[in-house]
C-alpha cells in the first residue's frame, strides 16, 4: 500500500517527470521550464541532445546521462540524491519518459522507498498521431515498438489482432515497411495511418488501408521517426470458455462416465475431440493414469 501527497512534505527530494517536446520546442511548458531550473540535477537520455535544449531556454542545471545502458548504476546515485532531500528531473530525447524510453526502473524505485513521483504533463508522439489519424480514440492499445526480427514480429501482432481498440505503434524509418507488410499479412487490410515528423515543419500523415499505404510508399523514400495507427478488429469476439480447462484427462473422462453415465470408450472418444487429441493418446494417458 502507497499513499503519495506529492507536495505535502516539500523538503524531502522529488523525482520529477519532465516531457519534452518532440519536435517543436515552442510546445514545452512554463512549467516544465520552472522545473529544470529549479531541481539539482536532470538525468537525461543524451546528455548531448538535452544540452541543447537547456542552452535554447538559458537552463543551467547539471546533466547526468540516464540511458537503458547505465540505468542500474545511475539509479543508486540517483536515489541517494533524493535521500539527500535533493529533487531529480528525468528528460528523454523527445516526449515522456517511461513512454518507449528509460525512466520505469527509475520511477518504479522511487515510489518502492515512498519518495513522490511528480508527471507534468506535456508533448507524446502517440497521443498526438492517435488523435491526428481520425481513427477511433475512445480506446485505444500503444505497444511501442515491435521486435525487428519478422517471425517475432508476426507473433505480436498475432496476439493483438484480436483486440477492439485502435492499435498504436511506434517504428523507424528503415523497418516501417517492412511492418507495414507484416500488419496486412496478420491483421488484413484495415485502416491505418502514418504520422511523421509530428509538430515539425514537414508534418505528415498518411492515411488509406494498408494495401494503399503499403503501394504509395513503396517507392518512395521515408524518412523521420514514424507513429502508426491500425484500426482495431470489427469481429465481434466470441469468449469461448471451455468448462474442463484444469481437467487432467483422467478427469474429463471420468466426468463423462460418472456424471453423463457414458461407456468409457464412448467418453474417451468424446474427449478426444474436446480436446484435439488422437483418441489413441487420450485412451492411453486413461488407462496408464486410471
Amino acid at each position: 500500500m502507497n499513499i503519495q501527497q506529492s507536495f505535502d512534505n516539500e523538503k524531502k527530494g522529488k523525482l520529477y517527470i519532465v516531457p519534452t517536446p518532440i519536435g517543436n520546442l515552442e510546445d514545452i511548458t512554463f512549467r516544465a521550464l520552472n522545473i529544470l531550473r529549479s531541481v539539482s540535477i536532470i538525468a537525461a537520455e543524451d546528455t548531448r541532445n538535452s544540452k541543447k535544449l537547456l542552452n535554447h531556454f538559458d537552463i543551467s542545471t547539471p546533466l547526468i546521462s540516464y540511458h537503458e545502458h547505465n540505468k542500474l548504476a545511475r539509479e543508486e546515485q540517483l536515489l541517494r540524491r533524493l535521500e539527500n532531500h535533493e529533487s531529480i528531473a528525468i528528460v528523454s530525447d523527445a516526449g515522456m519518459p517511461a513512454i518507449s524510453d528509460p525512466g520505469h526502473e527509475l520511477i518504479q524505485a522511487a515510489i518502492e522507498q515512498e519518495f513522490s513521483v511528480v508527471v507534468l504533463p506535456g508533448a507524446n508522439a502517440a497521443l498526438c498521431a492517435l488523435i491526428g489519424s481520425g481513427l477511433p480514440a475512445n480506446e485505444f492499445y500503444f505497444y511501442g515498438f515491435l521486435p525487428r526480427k519478422k517471425k517475432d514480429k508476426e507473433a505480436e501482432l498475432e496476439r493483438l489482432q484480436r483486440i477492439q481498440a485502435s492499435l498504436l505503434f511506434y517504428e523507424s524509418p528503415y523497418r516501417i515497411k517492412e511492418t507495414l507488410k507484416a500488419a496486412k499479412s496478420v491483421l488484413g487490410n484495415r485502416r491505418v495511418v502514418l504520422a511523421r515528423e509530428l509538430s515539425k515543419r514537414f508534418e505528415e500523415y498518411i492515411r488509406g488501408t494498408l494495401n494503399e499505404v503499403i503501394t504509395y510508399t513503396k517507392d518512395i523514400e521515408l524518412k523521420g521517426e514514424f507513429c502508426m495507427v491500425i484500426d482495431g478488429t470489427d469481429q465481434l469476439i466470441q469468449e469461448t470458455s471451455l468448462w474442463w480447462d484444469g481437467y487432467t484427462i483422467v478427469e474429463h473422462v471420468d466426468y463423462y462416465i460418472d456424471e453423463k453415465d457414458m461407456p468409457s470408450k464412448e467418453a474417451i472418444k468424446l474427449v478426444a475431440k474436446e480436446r484435439k487429441l488422437p483418441k489413441r493418446e487420450v485412451y492411453q494417458a486413461y488407462h496408464i493414469e486410471d
